[in-house]
Formats: C-alpha cells, sequence, structure tokens
C-alpha cells in the first residue's frame, strides 16, 4: 500500500465567527505547497469552543459541510474537522470526513467535557468512525476523547493505521494533551496526529497549540509548539508494517467488546 501525506493546520478562531474562520482556514490551507492525502482542522473550528449553538450551529448540509466539499476538491485531499451541527432540535459536536468527490461520513463526538458543561448541550456519539481513505484506516476522534484509551483502543483484527484528535485543548492541561497523545500512539502501535489551536477565547481560556504527529513508536515527527502554522508530512506504510511485525503487541492485547 502507499505512503499517505497528511497536513494540519494550528491557528487561532475567530469567536462565533463561522465565516472569518473558514476564510482563514482557506487561506492557510492555499499555502500548502505540496500534493497532500488528508487535511486535519481544529475542533469546532468555524466557532471555538463554544456551548452556545443557538443561531450558529448548521445543518449537517449547511455552508461548513459545502465549503469543506470545494476544498477537499481544489486539493484533491480528504478534509476533516469538528463544528456545531443542529439535527431533529438537537445540537452535536460534530466531525464530518469529506472527500473530493463531495461524499462525507460523520463522528459524532462521544465524551462531552462536563467541566464545561458540555454534556448538557450537545448529545454524545454512540459509533466510532473507521475511514478507509487511500489505502489506510484511520480512525478520527475529538478532543476529550484523548482521556478515555477504550474508546481508542485498536482492533487487532482489523487494526487502523492512524488515530487522530482534533481539538480545542486549554494550555492550563497540556502536560495530559502532550502526555496522552504519545501514549495512544504507543498502546495502539499506530501514527497519531493532534490538532489543536492556540490563542484566547472570549471564555479568557488560553490554548497553547502543541499540534503534533506522532509515530507508533512514540516518537515525535513533528511537534509544532505555540506559533500558527501548517505542517505536511508523509508517513511511511512500510515502516509501520514492519514495526507491527517485529513488535506484535496489538497481537498480545486483552479481548474486549466495546459498547456505547
Amino acid at each position: 500500500m502507499s505512503n499517505l501525506t497528511v497536513s494540519f493546520i494550528q491557528t487561532s478562531l475567530h469567536w462565533h465567527e463561522p465565516e472569518a474562520n473558514r476564510q482563514n482556514l482557506e487561506r492557510q490551507a492555499g499555502t500548502i505547497s505540496v500534493p497532500t492525502d488528508l487535511l486535519v482542522l481544529p475542533e469546532m473550528f468555524t466557532t471555538g469552543f463554544s456551548m452556545k449553538p443557538r443561531g450558529l450551529a448548521e445543518p449537517t448540509d449547511g455552508p461548513t459541510l459545502a465549503w469543506m466539499r470545494q476544498l477537499a476538491a481544489t486539493l484533491d485531499a480528504a478534509v476533516t474537522g469538528s463544528l456545531m451541527v443542529e439535527e431533529a432540535g438537537q445540537y452535536f459536536n460534530r466531525l464530518l470526513w469529506v472527500r473530493p468527490d463531495g461524499s462525507w461520513s460523520h463522528y459524532d463526538k462521544r465524551h462531552r467535557f462536563t467541566m464545561a458543561g458540555e454534556h448538557e448541550v450537545y448529545e454524545a456519539g454512540t459509533a466510532r468512525l473507521i475511514e478507509e481513505w487511500r489505502g489506510w484506516r484511520i480512525c478520527p476522534l475529538v478532543c476529550y476523547d484523548l482521556r478515555f484509551p477504550v474508546w481508542s483502543r485498536n482492533d487487532p483484527a482489523a487494526p487502523y493505521d492512524l488515530l487522530l484528535y482534533t481539538a480545542n485543548w486549554p494550555a492550563a492541561r497540556r502536560t495530559a494533551w502532550t502526555t496522552l497523545l504519545r501514549a495512544r500512539a504507543i498502546e495502539n502501535v499506530a501514527y497519531t496526529v493532534g490538532v489543536n489551536r492556540i490563542g484566547r477565547d472570549d471564555n479568557g481560556t488560553d490554548y497553547a497549540g502543541d499540534s503534533a504527529l506522532i509515530d507508533m513508536r512514540g516518537d515525535y515527527l513533528v511537534e509544532v509548539g505555540n506559533q500558527a502554522t501548517n505542517i505536511t508530512r508523509t508517513l511511511r506504510r512500510d515502516d509501520l508494517l514492519e514495526f507491527r511485525q517485529r513488535f506484535p503487541a496489538l497481537h498480545d492485547a486483552d479481548g474486549f467488546e466495546m459498547s456505547a
């Protein structure tokens, strides 16, 4: 199977300004100078991490999905990130996975951040998403999901190759972010990417970024600190398969059943 080129954008976000955020992200995506297979955006990339979806949440098939479709077609890449979605009178922190042909899938954030009251506003997801994309199996999750290893756990019978987290992870807990990203990569023997935002939101919460791409050994391939940037790296399929063959930890794992 082929290698996979992954890009991500780390940026500050305009509070409750979807169009301004789409324009900013589109400008930054336009500076990606090499072909890529996947572009990862932060959590709630149209608004910032807000508990006020009324008037801001979109239907899934709304302007942001249309924008993601256009961006995916322009880049000839899958584009993913989460946003506020309203469906049948309920709100979801919904990750969209959009392909260049306009087709899409979604994942609703399973673990809602109770410290911010997210569980009182948004409905919980009930199922993971495993995307088959250009010969790779990819598991996209959202922010607080990082703290729950069972939900992230790889399946030795049909393992994913890349685990990704799109996030608005506060600077006050940056040690947890950096530590758990490496732990998830190691225990799941998978490439892992975490994409966070920077700046301060209108709740006074600071974000330190620390977006990173980590290999299956837990070693950083890239870690970007606190600056606005976009990064592109190519993941080598042969390296992953060779490491899993030499170190078959997935096959030594305990059996389990995961339920919602």
